[in-house]
C-alpha cells in the first residue's frame, strides 16, 4: 500500500503538476509539500484529499479487516487485555481497584522512560475517572498506542488462572 505522500508524488507526477504549481493552488506553503512528499511530516487523508482535489482527483479510502502483525509478547498481552475486558463493568472495576491501584503504585516505582511515565499516568486517570469504555478501548485496541499502554499495564494478576491458562493455550494453538 502506498503512503499518503508516495500518493501524492504519484498524481503530481501523472498531472506534471509541480510543488510550487500546487503550493499555488492549494494555498499550503511549498516547504510542508516538499515535507509531505519525503515524509518527514505526516499527512492525512483529509490534507491529502484537499491536494489531489487541486489537481482533479480524490482520495478513495477503502476500509477492509486486516490482522495486525505483532509480536508474539504484543499478541499476548492483547490476548489476556481482551479477556479480562469481557469482565470490566462498573462493578468489577471497583471490586478489582485495590489491586490495582497497588500494581500502579509498583510500577511508578520501577519504571522509567517518559513513554511509560505518561502511559503510566493515562492508565491512572481511566481508572479514577472509572472510564470502562476507555479502559476497555486500550485493553483491546490494536493500534500502537494501545499496544504500548499494555506494556506497563496495571491490571496483570486479575485473571484468574484458569482464564490466564484457557488465553495462553489459545495462543499456542493460534502460533
Amino acid at each position: 500500500m502506498s503512503s499518503r505522500g508516495e500518493i501524492l508524488r504519484e498524481v503530481m507526477l501523472e498531472t506534471g503538476t509541480t510543488q510550487s504549481t500546487l503550493s499555488r493552488t492549494s494555498g499550503v506553503h511549498q516547504p510542508s509539500i516538499s515535507q509531505f512528499l519525503s515524509g518527514k511530516v505526516d499527512l492525512s487523508d483529509e490534507q491529502l484529499d484537499r491536494l489531489l482535489s487541486c489537481m482533479g482527483r480524490r482520495l478513495e479510502v477503502v476500509r477492509r479487516p486486516v490482522t495486525p502483525d505483532l509480536t508474539r509478547s504484543e499478541r499476548r498481552s492483547w490476548m489476556l487485555h481482551r479477556r479480562l475486558s469481557g469482565d470490566l463493568t462498573p462493578t468489577t472495576l471497583r471490586e478489582w481497584r485495590p489491586r490495582i491501584e497497588r500494581r500502579l503504585d509498583h510500577l511508578r516505582h520501577n519504571v522509567n522512560g517518559q513513554p511509560h511515565e505518561r502511559n503510566l499516568e493515562r492508565w491512572t486517570l481511566l481508572i479514577d475517572n472509572e472510564d470502562v469504555r476507555g479502559l476497555q478501548r486500550v485493553m483491546t485496541g490494536l493500534d500502537r498506542d494501545s499496544i504500548e499502554m499494555r506494556e506497563v499495564s496495571p491490571m496483570g494478576g486479575l485473571l484468574s488462572e484458569r482464564d490466564r491458562v484457557q488465553v495462553l493455550e489459545q495462543l499456542a494453538e493460534a502460533s
